[in-house]
């Protein structure tokens, strides 16, 4: 399956508790962190949930 490259670019401080945790999940610990996550729906369904926090590398 494809993956996907996710790059926090905003801090989850002042987030909400749900959109800290859907952080967590994801693996991010600090900020300008950058990881590649299998491409599930799942996974996409929770970097929906914080796109505002994120960017997808292409």
């Amino acid at each position: 399956m494809a993956t996907i490259k996710i790059k926090q670019i905003k801090s989850g401080i002042g987030q909400t508790e749900r959109q800290k945790r859907t952080l967590r999940a994801l693996g991010f610990i600090k900020m300008n962190q950058t990881i590649e996550k299998e491409a599930t729906p799942q996974i996409v369904g929770m970097v929906n949930k914080v796109a505002h926090l994120l960017t997808v590398i292409k």
